[in-house]
């Protein structure tokens, strides 16, 4: 018997219902791939459409894509097939079921905060596992991405929240210098677990 819909579902489900594209993956990740090791268990968290996860599986890479619709995760799973890649999906609310600790080697998050899921994250990773963190924060200075400060990272929080974790990677412009260059609207990270850290 199918579980009824949550609204929180069935507001993804309208969002992604007229997509015809997973589009490009986070920046994060693309900029950053040469960091990723032969052989890794990969995680697409709050995957949305996917385009994360196409790239890992499109690079061989084992990989998984979670997420609360549906209706997102049967177009990714037509696109993968398209694309002749293999990867899987689940179809989850990862703010109540987030991943089991020392699960993944690698897991992405691209425009989702949710700020208790971060020990959960840390916990799911491997020893040198990495996590790649891409969202929006307060002193963006375009009109993308939410208006809550509930959703709005503040400055220098994606590195707090992540503290466990080694950064190898950080980026976040905010509104200093020129604000006509660089990448203004989101804090980026690519953190790894050290084998000390390990749960």
């Amino acid at each position: 018997m199918t579980k009824p819909q949550t609204e929180q579902q069935a507001r993804w489900d309208r969002r992604y219902q007229s997509r015809q594209e997973a589009g490009e993956p986070c920046s994060v990740l693309a900029d950053n791939l040469h960091l990723l090791s032969a052989g890794a268990h990969c995680l697409d968290l709050a995957s949305g459409l996917g385009a994360n996860a196409l790239t890992l599986a499109g690079l061989g890479f084992t990989t998984e894509a979670w997420d609360i619709s549906t209706v997102a995760l049967q177009k990714l799973a037509q696109w993968a097939q398209i694309q002749r890649v293999a990867l899987s999906t689940r179809v989850v609310d990862v703010e109540m079921q987030p991943p089991t600790a020392a699960s993944f080697d690698v897991i992405v998050v691209s425009q989702f905060l949710h700020r208790p899921l971060f020990p959960a994250l840390i916990a799911a990773l491997r020893p040198q596992g990495l996590l790649f963190y891409q969202t929006f924060h307060q002193q963006k200075i375009s009109g993308a991405g939410p208006s809550s400060a509930d959703y709005l990272l503040a400055p220098g929080e994606l590195l707090t929240l992540t503290a466990p974790l080694r950064p190898l990677f950080y980026r976040e412009d905010g509104r200093t210098g020129d604000q006509h260059q660089g990448r203004r609207d989101c804090a980026y990270l690519v953190a790894i677990k050290e084998p000390t850290d390990a749960a």
